[in-house]
């Protein structure tokens, strides 16, 4: 089937839902995700929203420490549109029936701290917030006529203008949508669109131990990037510090929030030990606070550290991260009594899709908000809890140039494209090709591609995806197409994309430490690396 709308946007993020509402006000909206609406990173942050939201913080201050987290690659100018907007979008999800938390003494917000930040910024719903964020916009979604929302549709690929037409890519190559698989049907779907919007989440999943939920696979970025998007900065990838330490809990992190209110790392032997690595102890950024527990990790041989925050009122625990004491809990550790045990895993993709200002990328009548985009507000290393805050801010900028832009997106000319051409009638045996690539993909990016890497390590992961991305081209146009086999070639691309791009920077800078070039390097890498299909 093909069908029609002035915007399609790809995946139900908090970026993704803000923009619909805002751009529903003077379009129609076609809206995919591939699992459920709630199915996204949004929905699994517990941190909050950093925003200048006190009479004792400043702009100034946020900046500063954005920029200090970033390691010298922020964009000075992003970083300043980000926070100085900020603070009206958070107030506007409260429009939208976001239930912040209150001040005990009536204050409009109570503001949390966390690591990185010099003072309490961070807007939060208890350790829900991203969940009750995701609440209240699908609620207002749900209300609104002029947008339809599809799950279970899973983005294959961009439709690109210079293919509709039969020529070589080139400068000026324009969006027109993209081919969906529909996952109850099995049909592969054309969805045209005046405007194209990838809100498609990170690419956690690549890795083997994630706090990314499974849909997280790195979709936007693949697909932008095959179809001739730059893509800029894939080097970066934030490991939060602190993943629950559990062999049956999957993936559940512990907030930074825990550390902000007081929490202190410690080994096995009980010993605090965050000052050895960095003078600001356990409210370093999470680059430094990942690296100590990595090489406290590796000099003793532990399986893992913990998380002590015994120290404080167990109603206060209770109240203030009543998620996390609770799934702990189940898995029997109470932190009121007992520190929690933590690892390091996957996190968060500071690189992605290469934007503007109004988040568009390099290909026409596309653009990226979110995970998925490369904005350049967190340069080398994310500060906590900026991500949401970008998210909002650049869905409403987004918006803001479309509906300056809608009547000529409106009037540009239609083109025919052709169906989707489904291979054989057989599915391909996954258990061979999809779950062994699959599992192989993870294992090696945590091993040659983690925390610490080596250029040796990078040269012989380079070397496995060659073969792997090959024998996964060969197959997939000659079968049916499942999720799987869609999500694993997404998966490899990103992963191809993560090894060049920390090929290329010889030098260690926030989130990107390699042992072979352990100094930084301002002369020769105080840039973006930006990587583009020939």
């Amino acid at each position: 089937m093909t069908a029609y709308s002035d915007v399609l946007i790809i995946g139900s993020g908090v970026s993704g839902l803000s923009f619909a509402l805002k751009v529903a006000r003077f379009s129609r909206v076609t809206l995919i995700t591939k699992k459920k609406k709630a199915d996204s990173a949004t929905n699994l942050a517990q941190g909050g929203v950093a925003a200048v939201l006190s009479v004792e913080d400043s702009v100034e201050a946020h900046v500063t420490d954005t920029l200090v987290s970033g390691d010298g690659l922020c964009n000075e100018e992003i970083v300043r549109i980000v926070t100085t907007e900020g603070p009206a979008r958070v107030r506007e999800l409260v429009e939208f029936g976001v239930r912040f938390q209150k001040g005990e003494h009536g204050e409009e917000f109570d503001l949390g701290m966390e690591g990185g930040h010099s003072t309490r910024r961070v807007a939060h719903a208890s350790d829900l917030t991203g969940k009750e964020i995701e609440r209240a916009l699908l609620a207002q979604i749900a209300q609104h006529p002029n947008i339809e929302v599809l799950e279970n549709h899973l983005a294959i690929d961009l439709l690109i203008e210079s293919k509709a037409l039969g020529r070589e890519r080139q400068e000026g190559d324009r969006c027109l949508g993209a081919y969906v698989l529909n996952r109850i049907t099995g049909e592969v779907e054309t969805r045209l669109a005046g405007v194209t919007v990838l809100c498609t989440g990170g690419c956690g999943k690549v890795y083997l131990y994630t706090t990314n939920p499974d849909i997280a696979t790195g979709d936007g970025v693949a697909m932008a990037y095959r179809a001739g998007a730059r893509v800029a900065n894939l080097e970066f990838i934030q490991f939060h510090p602190t993943c629950f330490f559990n062999r049956e809990a999957k993936n559940f992190l512990i907030s930074e929030a825990v550390r902000g209110e007081g929490g202190v790392l410690i080994n096995q032997q009980g010993e605090a030990f965050m000052t050895k690595y960095d003078p600001r102890g356990d409210l370093a950024t999470r680059d430094a606070v990942a690296r100590g527990i990595d090489a406290e990790m590796k000099a003793s041989g532990a399986d893992c550290v913990f998380l002590d925050i015994t120290h404080k009122p167990a109603r206060f625990l209770m109240e203030r991260f009543p998620n996390i004491y609770q799934t702990c809990k189940q898995y029997g550790v109470d932190l009121t009594i007992k520190p929690i045990p933590v690892v390091p895993a996957a996190h968060y993709m500071c690189g992605g899709v290469l934007v503007d200002e109004w988040g568009r990328t390099s290909l026409g009548n596309l653009l990226a908000f979110g995970e998925t985009a490369c904005t350049g507000l967190h340069g080398a290393n994310r500060l906590a809890s900026n991500s949401l805050l970008e998210a909002v801010v650049f869905a409403h900028r987004g918006a803001l140039w479309l509906q300056d832009h809608i009547a000529e997106v409106r009037n540009l000319p239609s083109l025919r494209v052709d169906d989707w051409r489904t291979g054989g009638a057989a599915v391909l045996d996954e258990s061979v090709l999809v779950k062994h690539n699959w599992d192989q993909v993870r294992q090696l990016m945590w091993n040659y591609v983690g925390i610490v890497r080596r250029t040796k390590r990078l040269e012989l992961m380079q070397n496995r995806l060659t073969w792997m991305l090959q024998e996964i081209k060969d197959h997939f146009y000659d079968y049916l197409l499942t999720p799987d086999l869609v999500e694993l070639r997404n998966l490899a691309v990103v992963a191809e994309l993560i090894v060049q791009s920390a090929s290329r920077r010889k030098e260690s800078r926030g989130l990107h430490y390699i042992l072979d070039y352990p100094d930084k390097n301002d002369r020769d890498f105080l840039r973006d690396t930006v990587l583009q299909k020939g």
